[in-house]
């Protein structure tokens, strides 16, 4: 099964027309631009396998002296070969080899059984990085009909996403403590699967020597592969040997085919295999943001890459991005998106896949490279305090609903109420609230401020239309009923106009010249 020769890896090209051929033919497919996506590929394994053909492909360009990636697959299987010069006969990109040898993926286990080792697993994703809650999050070991690239794409996953999972189960150096994950933050074209990938291969090569003096990892003559290693579960591996682009591995599996069907031996290891645990996931990951306060690696919570989280990664201050994150140097006319990718772990079990695309306007794309970034992360910031303001205006509107129009009755049981029923506001504003953002800085001048009133006129639109959507699962008899919907529509508009201390200084003022106006026309018909 070696993934130099055999065509074990399936995908579409940019036709939908399904291919399968080896890794060196993929390589060559991505180089030319003509790779859609893998149909076999689940969600959670996206970013793993894309960090790994371009850390795989930077390496092998790198180590032959070339900057353009190869558009031969001679030339990508000849790359492949050097880098494995005590392995001529390619038992390193194979699924499957002796023990004593390493295996794609798979450190050598030289003098040991694994037929010994504690753990059998007949299915790929059982071998996968994801941890279920009792099942139910997503079925486990199904995959029994599973083909080669099945089992390639989980390995993967496991090896390179991992984190602690109990005694002698470490995980990856590339994420904050053992119980983080590895994100995948970037800039890419818009496009097929190849576009992105040349342009991350493309930063990885010219970043590689800023990551090695920066993170304290070896320039030249590190270790890159870190599967061709023996690896008794003793040792660990300092990073100051590692090369700035290394493919790690965290578990000690080896992967057998007892008449041609694989399955998977796995066991524990003593130690993590890189001694990174004081570097909290700061290692130069060519994807993972770093929070500068703190210095350590971003851990994405259950809420993923919410608008304001993506707010933050895009405009603020607090995280330095990795060298995926390239906003000059594009080719004019270039359509560009902000990718983010996490999946998140938690205790006992996942809390998601999670993916967000952000198009990058011209406009926006001078704001964030240029000096207006602050400027444009005070609009976003804007934005979220307008958010949450409305959020409590209606979740106080709402507790009044569910209190029957009482002030004074907000039980454990009446909030708890009106918290789920205000969710649905925020995850709307939440799916629209880029678009809106951009369409705001695209506005010139003045007008930006008309368009900034626009947003809150439709944020008090959508809030009320929550509110009365809510009535329904208010006060049942009729004079509660109209006593409750009333004073929550009336605490609710009491709190757009205005007072003496505005939630909304600039929904107040229009809502004031309205009234004027409103007055105004009425006395001039009456004087009529």
């Amino acid at each position: 099964m070696s993934l130099l020769d055999e065509p074990l890896i399936c995908w579409r090209d940019t036709h939908a027309a399904v291919q399968r051929g080896n890794l060196p033919e993929l390589l060559a497919a991505l180089a030319a631009n003509g790779v859609c996506d893998f149909p076999r590929l689940r969600p959670h394994q996206r970013h793993p396998w894309h960090a790994f053909l371009v850390q795989l492909a930077s390496i092998a360009l790198h180590h032959a002296g070339q900057e353009q990636p190869w558009l031969e697959t001679t030339d990508w299987r000849a790359a492949l070969l050097a880098l494995t010069p005590g392995d001529a006969d390619d038992a390193a990109w194979c699924l499957v080899a002796p023990p004593d040898r390493p295996a794609l993926l798979q450190a050598p286990v030289p003098g040991e059984n694994i037929a010994a080792w504690t753990n059998l697993l007949h299915a790929p994703d059982a071998l996968d990085m994801l941890v279920t809650s009792k099942n139910h999050d997503l079925k486990a070991a199904r995959a029994h009909g599973a083909e080669a690239d099945d089992w390639l794409f989980a390995l993967l996953s496991l090896q390179t996403q991992q984190g602690i999972l109990g005694r002698d189960n470490y995980g990856i150096s590339r994420m904050n403590s053992g119980y983080g994950n590895r994100p995948g933050v970037g800039v890419a074209p818009v496009g097929a699967w190849g576009a992105r990938w040349r342009a991350d291969v493309h930063s990885a090569l010219v970043q590689r020597a800023h990551i090695a003096e920066k993170f304290g990892l070896a320039e030249e003559h590190g270790h890159a592969l870190l599967w061709l290693l023996p690896w008794s579960g003793a040792d660990s591996l300092a990073l100051a040997a590692l090369d700035p682009l290394y493919i790690e591995i965290c578990r000690r599996v080896r992967l057998a085919a007892p008449g041609g069907r694989i399955q998977a031996h796995v066991t524990g290891s003593k130690v993590a295999r890189i001694a990174a645990k004081d570097s909290n996931g700061v290692t130069g990951d060519v994807w993972t943001p770093v929070e500068t306060a703190k210095s350590k690696a971003l851990t994405v919570s259950r809420n993923g890459f919410d608008y304001k989280l993506m707010s933050e990664l895009l405009a603020g201050e607090s995280y330095a991005q990795g060298a995926a994150w390239r906003l000059d140097g594009w080719p004019q006319g270039t359509a560009l998106q902000a990718i983010a990718q996490a999946t998140v772990r938690g205790q006992g079990k996942t809390e998601g896949y999670h993916e967000r695309r952000v198009p990058l306007s011209p406009k926006l794309r001078r704001y964030l490279a240029g000096d207006q970034r602050p400027l444009l992360a005070r609009m976003a910031r804007r934005r979220i305090d307008a958010i949450a303001a409305m959020r409590k205006l209606l979740w106080t509107a709402l507790a009044v609903l569910f209190a029957n129009g009482k002030d004074n009755d907000m039980t454990d049981a009446v909030k708890d109420r009106a918290s789920r029923f205000a969710q649905p506001f925020e995850q709307q504003e939440d799916s629209r609230f880029f678009n809106d953002l951009t369409a705001h800085i695209e506005a010139e001048g003045e007008q930006q401020e008309v368009v900034y009133l626009h947003w809150l006129l439709g944020l008090a639109e959508h809030a009320q239309t929550v509110l009365e959507a809510a009535f329904d699962a208010g006060p049942r008899s009729a004079m509660q009923r109209y006593k409750a919907q009333a004073s929550a529509l009336s605490r609710f508009a009491g709190g757009l106009r205005g007072g003496k201390k505005p939630l909304f200084p600039e929904l107040a003022v229009h809502y004031a010249q309205q009234h004027n106006a409103h007055t105004l026309s009425t006395e001039g018909e009456a004087h009529a």
